[in-house]
């Protein structure tokens, strides 16, 4: 048997994958992904991974990976893995403790001065690694939204590229604006410093455009982060797929503008990324594959005119949309003189049934 055609490297389309279930109960399944016609999705990174107190209680969102209630989710993940699709589970988030247990002397100062650091990391850490290999992940999304330093970042990095060899995949996630400014950040350390030190490991930088801290109406954030010297196969624009899932949420008449351009301006544009898929607009909930099939579409110099013009007809402004059941973190757009831009908040997801929100 012929081994199955690969998705093309560039340009990446990539989805988040944090709520898997619908309030009921229900699992929110992603092989639409492979079933729908004109989707070209090489990436999915399945939210989120805990590590907590306890280093035996690691956690995807607020259960144990082995939980029943992810039965259906893993076979999924092997189905994706089977058709040429490339699935990384995504480390922190906005929850935090995870790296500051990772950190050098384990409290996130970065002021490690050897003693027990080695064995508290390594009780941390092995739980993870024995998930990336029980799972067969083919990589991690390291998410860091807590202070975490330097030296702190690079030895995880370097573990896991020792653990699990070249062709594993490691990612970070930063907002969009830490790119530019070390200041303007959400992990503590200075990503410029760690690709200088650690960039040969690193794939790509899935940058935060969204929430205050980064724009994708136009194309003038993306072309300073290039002018800046970021290389663009490794700059991932990540974007809202609605509106309740944040602000900075791009309406579809300027995404079909700035997209085709970038990735006809520079050949090696690293793509898109959607935070995240169950409610991902034009479809919403019933449909959220189509936000990947409109992608896939504008990457590849399409405008899609008939199915965008759609889309652009049936939008409306955020503040008119119904309230979700999943509740919007509306961080406001505007930033006051002076004042930095909100952090963003824990995001809810539904992961349980009986119709609770978690």
């Amino acid at each position: 048997m012929p081994p199955l055609p690969q998705p093309p490297a560039l340009p990446r389309v990539i989805t988040y994958y944090q709520t898997h279930h619908t309030p009921s109960g229900k699992p929110i399944s992603v092989l639409p992904l492979l079933q729908q016609p004109g989707i070209g999705i090489t990436h999915v990174i399945l939210a989120a991974i805990h590590i907590n107190e306890d280093p035996a209680g690691l956690t995807l969102n607020d259960h144990p990976p082995s939980d029943p209630r992810f039965t259906t989710l893993w076979a999924e993940m092997r189905v994706l893995q089977a058709s040429g699709v490339k699935v990384l589970g995504m480390l922190g988030g906005a929850a935090p403790g995870t790296y500051a247990r990772l950190d050098l002397n384990g409290n996130g100062n970065g002021n490690g001065n050897g003693g027990d650091d080695d064995g508290a990391f390594e009780a941390y850490y092995r739980p993870l690694a024995e998930l990336i290999r029980e799972r067969g992940l083919d990589g991690l999304d390291l998410d860091v939204e807590e202070p975490m330093s330097l030296g702190g970042i690079v030895r995880l990095i370097d573990r896991l590229r020792a653990d699990f060899g070249p062709d594993f995949l490691i990612t970070l996630a930063p907002v969009a604006s830490a790119l530019l400014d070390p200041l303007r950040n959400l992990s503590g350390f200075d990503y410029e410093a760690l690709e200088v030190l650690r960039g040969r490991d690193i794939a790509w930088y899935n940058a935060q455009f969204y929430c205050g801290w980064g724009d994708c109406s136009n194309p003038v954030m993306y072309e300073m982060l290039l002018a800046k010297g970021w290389p663009p196969d490794k700059i991932v624009v990540g974007l809202l797929t609605n509106p309740d899932n944040g602000s900075g949420w791009v309406p579809w008449n300027l995404l079909s503008g700035v997209l085709p351009l970038l990735a006809g301006r520079h050949p090696r544009f690293g793509g898109v990324m959607g935070w995240e898929y169950f409610n991902s607009l034009p479809g919403g909930k019933e449909r959220p594959w189509e936000w990947a099939q409109a992608m896939t579409a504008l990457l590849k110099g399409r405008r899609a005119v008939q199915s965008l013009e759609g889309l652009q007809g049936s939008e409306k402004p955020a503040e008119e949309k119904k309230t979700s059941e999943v509740s919007p973190e509306a961080d406001p757009d505007e930033e006051q003189p002076g004042e930095a831009p909100p952090v963003p908040a824990e995001f809810e997801y539904h992961s349980d049934g009986g119709g609770e929100e978690e």
